[in-house]
């Protein structure tokens, strides 16, 4: 959470649980409409967990046949035991390493699952979605409401006037996102819409342009509150396990190669590592050489690329991996190498057949990526959305995942596109979308970096990028 709000571990103390209460209470005419709008889609007697269920304000106006809540403060659990006595009350961190069916008493799989407002709070959403699929069973549905994006600046605005709860820094996300986010989880989406562009109660305004106006094509676009109803269903493919190659070009990355190795987490049947150096001024060569001789019982391999660039390495490594899947890491330490699960995860699971990570979703490290270069990311994200016809919000961020037999007929197509990427990255992407392979993204979290100096000019590589969107435009977009 952010310096002006709560940290994690406030959020169980008697002050928040206070503060929480009193903003329910003030803001009473939100809170209770997307109450009315969750008791309209969940019929009576149904089974029902919520995350983050408070006092169980929602859960106890459904008329639920067995209602369980999750809830991380203990106070508001208390309290809503007193209040709602039929409520099983769970005070846990949905977050937690603990797993759920060992925490509800009746084992029990629900016909509904409750994500409300919660997932601007989540440190790994996907992580949290993933987990609920333990207590669902072929028909569970689950409703995720959330704040519309654009209503960020109004609401930092109400924290700051004293008309909203004072909460820091939180993830905004579209509502493509949270669908990928689903989807990545097993929820397949069912529909999505929007409520109230007025959360405030003003005597018959309120009421007709919230039940009115917010439906129309344009104004629903400007609601404050989101929401998306997902299926559980079961379409995975662990019977199978492949072998991977984890691709780790480094330049002037001495002080990174050694975490990198010892954070890299084994990846289906085989994880074989691919260093690739380019000709680095310290010593990263060397300090890899000795990591191959400390580490004898993992498959790691050492080159040097013959030209320069990122693309050069990336194409280097690639030519010798023997894995049945390709993963880059890039070495700066920026994603997360625990975070490579989940790319591989999706590609065996057959949820893509590309998959490209997106830092555009969680919030940043104040220093990660500066102010102008993710308002460029932004830009050109939504600009290589309309040009390769597929939701991208990252171009640039180096972690993919692919298989080794898609690879190779990226390559064999390569000629139609030519030799005209020093990054990589969109070699691979226009190769991609030329294939129509299915591009799936995947959010990380986006670190700061911790040795070393970034090898990034924003200004070389945002004329760089407009140069890609009109080659994009003249080989993929503007064709026959």
């Amino acid at each position: 959470m952010g310096k002006k709000g709560f940290t994690y571990k406030d959020f169980d103390s008697k002050e928040y649980a206070d503060k929480k209460t009193y903003w329910r209470r003030r803001n009473r005419y939100y809170h209770n409409s997307i109450t009315e709008f969750i008791k309209f889609v969940v019929p009576a007697g149904a089974s029902v967990l919520e995350i983050g269920c408070g006092a169980g304000e929602t859960l106890s106006a459904l008329g639920s046949g067995y209602a369980a809540g999750i809830e991380i403060n203990r106070f508001l659990a208390a309290e809503g035991a007193k209040r709602f006595p039929g409520i099983e009350y769970i005070t846990a961190d949905i977050e937690s390493e603990e797993p759920l069916n060992g925490l509800i008493s009746k084992n029990a799989k629900f016909d509904f699952i409750i994500v409300s407002d919660l997932v601007g709070t989540l440190q790994d959403i996907q992580k949290t979605f993933e987990k609920l699929t333990a207590v669902s069973h072929s028909g569970t549905k689950i409703i995720v409401t959330y704040y519309n994006y654009f209503w960020n600046p109004v609401l930092k605005l109400g924290e700051m006037l004293g008309m909203k709860l004072k909460e820091g820094e939180t993830n905004w996300l579209y509502i493509e996102e949270i669908k990928n986010l689903l989807y990545l989880s097993d929820y397949n989406v069912i529909k999505s819409g929007s409520l109230m562009l007025i959360p405030k109660r003003i005597p018959l305004i309120s009421g007709l342009f919230n039940r009115y106006f917010s439906k129309l094509p344009i104004l629903k676009r400007l609601c404050l509150a989101g929401w998306v109803i997902g299926n559980y269903r079961k379409e995975r493919n662990a019977e199978k396990e492949y072998s991977v190659s984890v691709l780790v070009p480094c330049r002037n990355e001495e002080g990174n190669v050694d975490r990198i190795l010892k954070r890299i987490p084994e990846l289906g049947k085989h994880t074989e590592i691919i260093y690739v150096e380019g000709n680095s001024s310290d010593n990263t060569y060397a300090r890899i050489e000795e990591l191959i001789k400390q580490n004898p019982d993992k498959d790691i391999k050492l080159f040097k690329q013959p030209g320069k660039g990122k693309g050069d390495a990336v194409r280097t490594g690639f030519e010798k991996a023997q894995g049945d899947i390709f993963v880059i890491l890039d070495a700066d330490m920026t994603v997360a190498p625990e975070d490579l699960t989940k790319f591989y995860d999706a590609l065996a699971n057959g949820k893509g057949e590309f998959i490209n990570g997106t830092r555009n979703v969680y919030q940043m490290h104040e220093k990660a990526m500066r102010r102008l270069n993710k308002l460029g990311n932004i830009f050109f994200s939504k600009v290589f959305t309309w040009l390769l016809g597929q939701r991208i919000t990252d171009t640039l961020c180096g972690t993919k995942a692919l298989f080794k037999k898609d690879y190779e007929r990226i390559t064999a197509n390569r000629k139609y596109f030519g030799d005209f990427d020093p990054f990589g990255d969109f070699d691979l992407l226009f190769g991609a979308s030329k294939l129509n392979l299915k591009i799936i993204e995947i959010p990380i979290r986006y670190g700061e970096r911790t040795y070393g100096d970034t090898n990034i000019s924003r200004f070389r590589d945002g004329f760089m990028l407009l140069r890609m969107c009109f080659f994009a435009m003249r080989k993929i977009k503007f064709v026959p």
